[in-house]
């Protein structure tokens, strides 16, 4: 926004259709002159009014996010979202009552009724209606939403839910977590499995090189095989265990190694 004003109490900015926004002195700097143009975010002060702040808030209208919830009164919750001023979310809107310190997964959106910011709990009704479009092996950003019986739901791209199987997760995730993952199919429902690691060809082949980087780091020895537990392959390199006796394979094929059950080692 453009700086139009400068006053005692801060600076005035050029907010089109909502006339001149305030930005409060708190948040002025030296630097600062009328013409300017600045990245604000705008929200509503106490009294519900559009104020700016340069403070970047931990999510935005629109935003699926993982927030703390500051402090509870008798008409619902409050939560940490980054600025001075905590986000409303009312009893309404929470699938169980929320307890201050504690973390949920709420959607951000502005409220028809009041205009203001407010958080919702109940996220299923703000996913996108839009058929998803994507390919297997699509890398995506996932935020985890809840734990199952079959797995983590996740929230896929800020825009769909997803399911990640538990047998496909080799280290701990937490709800709120923020991850890479890669589409693993998309049914004929809409539903998407995802999955936290890539699958197919191309990733068998990068992970060879790195095993085999890593060989030439540790005198041609690694003290796993492909009866090694798979916890422990996911520790050293990240990898699940498929992932990893189809790289050994492929570069037992080679002929660049040698494989035991439970060590491989570099030809010589």
């Amino acid at each position: 926004m453009e700086i139009t004003k400068k006053v005692d109490f801060g600076l005035y900015l050029d907010g089109g259709k909502e006339g001149e926004i305030l930005l409060p002195k708190r948040y002025v700097t030296k630097d600062m002159k009328v013409g300017d143009t600045i990245n604000v975010f705008v929200y509503l002060d106490q009294e519900e009014r559009p104020v700016a702040t340069t403070e970047t808030p931990l999510a935005k209208v629109g935003d699926f996010a993982y927030l703390q919830v500051a402090w509870v009164n008798e008409y619902g919750a409050f939560l940490d979202w980054g600025l001075m001023k905590d986000l409303f979310c009312p009893f309404r809107e929470q699938k169980m009552r929320m307890s201050q310190g504690k973390g949920y997964v709420v959607h951000i959106h502005v409220d028809e009724e009041s205009y203001r910011i407010m958080a919702s709990a109940k996220v299923d009704r703000y996913f996108s209606e839009e058929p998803p479009t994507y390919n297997i092996g699509d890398e995506v950003d996932l935020l985890v939403w809840q734990k199952t019986d079959l797995g983590f739901k996740v929230i896929i791209d800020n825009k769909y839910p997803g399911l990640v199987y538990k047998d496909q997760i080799f280290r701990q995730i937490f709800t709120g977590d923020r991850l890479k993952g890669y589409i693993e199919n998309v049914r004929e429902d809409g539903k998407i499995d995802v999955s936290l690691q890539q699958n197919g060809r191309k990733h068998t082949l990068d992970f060879a090189e790195t095993l085999m980087q890593y060989l030439d780091e540790h005198d041609g020895k690694c003290d796993l095989g492909d009866k090694s537990d798979a916890n422990d392959i996911y520790e050293r390199f990240a990898v699940s265990k498929k992932v990893y006796k189809k790289a050994i394979g492929d570069l037992y094929k080679r002929r660049l190694i040698k494989i035991s059950p439970y060590s491989i080692v570099k030809n010589i």
